[in-house]
């Protein structure tokens, strides 16, 4: 006989395996359906890549197809939307080439699609009251890359939509004016005008007979660089926004400049800028800041730009032992600067008096 426990037990062991077959039984038509979803997924046609989608190609007009189009031939979506982005702000493909200069499209998908490539009558580029094909091919290449302005224009007043008229495209003419309109007084010459990086050299020499600079501003006289602040120095053509910033920065390390030829110690200034900066600018020696080589710290001396490791040290030994120096001459006496620095840095120092308890050899 079973004891009251055990019964219970077995009661309880029954119930469960009544409920276990019960949900097996229910499961069993959902498992099945999600099997047959699975394998239906699975057989579906995955995405066909560029490469492997020569059996999708058409004839297409690059300035009518559509997304859809685009996606059957294999491009992916990223290059497909860029291509319609591109035709929507303006751009019309008048020769096959023009395709191959749409974002994502790489030289071996271009000579794959080329065959099919159909520009229509509408947007085919037509040649102007031209005498023969060999000129007409000639100026219709020119006028897609050199801008041909009809008559002479203010550069500092120009429009964006004057720049797109005369051959820029929407994107260099806003980026154009965005460069001009981040200079403090504007594009003053052709050197600044070829510094903007949407203007080719081509499209520099073109514009080049056409353009009206704005006058330059008076400034009485020369510019005297240790006290001009930043827009004084700005106002010099040839010193632009980052060339203030970098001549202003190099004077406060120096303690002011002796010579205006140490503008060119700049990298920012090239020989070329700093011809037309010199004609402009004069310099005042008697205002700059001097080191007193006899008494400055170590970290005084690291700060100033012609000072280099092995001076500092040799001068800080030589001052323990014999106090200091009177005049340059004597520091060259010790060789502490090589011939080079030596010029460089004497218009910087001053000799205080010696420290009492030390005698000059």
């Amino acid at each position: 006989m079973y004891t009251q426990q055990q019964i219970r037990g077995l009661a309880a062991i029954t119930v469960m395996v009544i409920i276990i077959v019960a949900l097996l039984y229910i499961g069993k038509p959902r498992l099945q359906e999600y099997l047959a979803e699975r394998d239906r997924v699975q057989m579906q046609p995955t995405h066909v890549e560029p490469q492997n989608a020569c059996d999708s190609l058409f004839a297409f007009d690059p300035n009518t197809v559509t997304y859809e189009e685009l996606r059957a031939m294999g491009f992916d979506k990223r290059t497909a939307v860029g291509i319609i982005k591109y035709r929507t702000m303006g751009k019309v493909f008048s020769i096959k080439e023009d395709f191959a200069l749409c974002y994502g499209v790489t030289d071996s998908m271009y000579t794959r699609l080329k065959p099919y490539i159909r520009i229509g009558e509408k947007f085919a580029a037509r040649p102007k009251h031209d005498s023969t094909a060999i000129f007409a091919r000639h100026t219709t290449v020119e006028r897609r890359f050199v801008p041909r302005p009809f008559e002479r224009f203010r550069i500092d007043t120009v429009g964006v939509q004057y720049l797109r008229r005369i051959g820029f495209s929407t994107r260099q003419a806003r980026t154009l004016i965005e460069y001009r309109n981040r200079a403090a007084e504007g594009i003053r010459d052709m050197a600044e005008l070829r510094d903007c990086y949407t203007v080719s050299e081509e499209m520099a020499d073109s514009l080049e007979a056409y353009i009206i600079f704005p006058e330059p501003k008076p400034y009485g006289g020369l510019v005297e660089i240790n006290s001009a602040d930043s827009a004084t120095l700005r106002s010099v053509a040839g010193i632009g926004e980052k060339s203030v910033v970098a001549i202003m920065e190099y004077r406060r390390l120096l303690g002011g400049f002796y010579s205006i030829e140490q503008i060119a110690e700049l990298k920012c200034v090239t020989n070329e800028n700093f011809a037309r900066i010199s004609k402009q600018i004069c310099c005042d020696s008697c205002v700059i800041s001097k080191i007193d080589i006899n008494f400055a710290s170590a970290f005084e001396l690291e700060r100033h730009p012609y000072m280099t490791r092995s001076a500092i040290k040799r001068i800080v030994e030589l001052r323990k032992s014999k106090g200091g120096w009177k005049s340059f001459e004597e520091m060259k006496e010790d060789k502490i600067f090589g011939a080079e620095q030596a010029t460089a840095i004497a218009p910087y120092l001053h000799f205080g008096d010696i420290p009492q308890g030390f005698e000059m050899q």
